[in-house]
């Protein structure tokens, strides 16, 4: 008898944790090259959708540290929050974490390099790349980012 609860509390314990992976799942975002087009500035669609480079400091983010989250300015998804940011002197807004679930992370060998490239998982696009010369008291990690491929959103 003692068995037959066990069993009934593991398989609802583990439709539980189902369900709330799956609420936490987002709708991919598709669109054509002219839907973007037509929601995106131009510096915006470069860097977003063709892989571009916003040129270092620029945008106004780079030394922005109030308290809010980043989002995708594609997709409106929320990737960063303000409490990951981090001054690291590269140029562009850096944080040490992705929100969990928002950030895929993608081999780029692009321009006779090595990197890991980060792309929204909502609407694949591209974010800037992530390396491993971030702060070491908490992840390591530098998720150097676009200032195009965000914008800020105050608490």
């Amino acid at each position: 008898m003692n068995y037959f609860y066990l069993i009934v509390i593991l398989l609802f314990g583990f439709n539980g944790i189902s369900q709330e992976k799956e609420k936490t799942m987002t709708k991919k975002v598709e669109k054509s090259d002219e839907e973007w087009k037509q929601i995106l500035t131009p510096q915006e669609y470069y860097v977003l959708r063709q892989k571009g480079t916003d040129r270092a400091s620029e945008g106004g983010l780079t030394s922005h540290f109030e308290k809010g989250t980043y989002i995708c300015t594609g997709c409106k998804t929320k990737l960063f929050k303000s409490n990951s940011k981090f001054e690291s002197h590269c140029g562009w807004p850096s944080f040490d974490d992705a929100i969990d679930g928002t950030v895929e992370f993608v081999l780029d060998k692009s321009h006779g390099m090595i990197r890991t490239e980060i792309i929204c998982k909502t609407c694949d696009g591209h974010l800037g790349h992530v390396f491993n010369d971030g702060p070491k008291e908490t992840t390591g990690q530098r998720y150097c980012v676009n200032t195009s491929s965000i914008k800020f959103i105050k608490d």
